[in-house]
């Protein structure tokens, strides 16, 4: 028996419709329609002709959503070899792209540094209770911290709504968080 391929679709801008394949359940975790409708619902209009940077990227859905309402360029960080190999394919069918096959705590640094201008900075860690993910969020937060305040326009988190993230990371201040469920996103600038 042949097994289903799993997808999303862009909802809104000029790739709207566009199918996007995502990799296995196992491996990721693919962050809901409904949340990702709202988020862009929010930034629709300071997304526009800005980078934006996915951290643990997955699929790409958010940067590519991003790319289809107007960003100029997006960059994905992926380290599970079968999640970047959807990532690349999907990532193929649009201009602006650029993958990287490697550990989100050792290139977003980098990626950071190399930014002409503040960018948008999307966090979608695996939730904290899977085996091995404890303390992913801390760590995560301590990677946003690190980042120079001048290349941040905004920096994102998708959460277990659970977890309830702090008011002050650093330079950044927490602005709102809205939850669907299970998951959350809470907005830094």
């Amino acid at each position: 028996m042949t097994q289903k391929s799993l997808y999303v679709t862009i909802l809104g801008g000029k790739f709207k419709g566009k199918k996007l394949l995502l990799p296995s359940k196992e491996t990721t975790r693919s962050t809901k329609a409904i949340l990702k409708s709202s988020f862009f619902n929010t930034v629709q209009f300071d997304i526009i002709n800005t980078c934006f940077v996915e951290a643990f990227a997955g699929s790409g859905s958010m940067g590519l959503e991003a790319l289809s309402r107007g960003a100029k360029r997006a960059y994905f960080i992926e380290k599970d070899r079968t999640a970047f190999n959807i990532l690349k394919e999907n990532c193929e069918k649009f201009d602006e792209c650029i993958c990287f096959f490697d550990d989100t705590f050792a290139k977003l640094p980098k990626i950071a540094q190399s930014l002409e201008e503040a960018a948008f900075f999307y966090f979608d860690p695996p939730f904290e209770i899977r085996e091995g993910m404890e303390d992913i969020y801390k760590k995560t937060i301590e990677l946003f911290a690190s980042l120079p305040k001048s290349k941040v326009k905004f920096g994102i988190f998708e959460h277990a709504s659970s977890f309830k993230m702090p008011n002050l990371i650093k330079d950044f201040e927490l602005l709102k968080t809205k939850t669907f469920g299970n998951s959350s996103v809470s907005f830094y600038a």
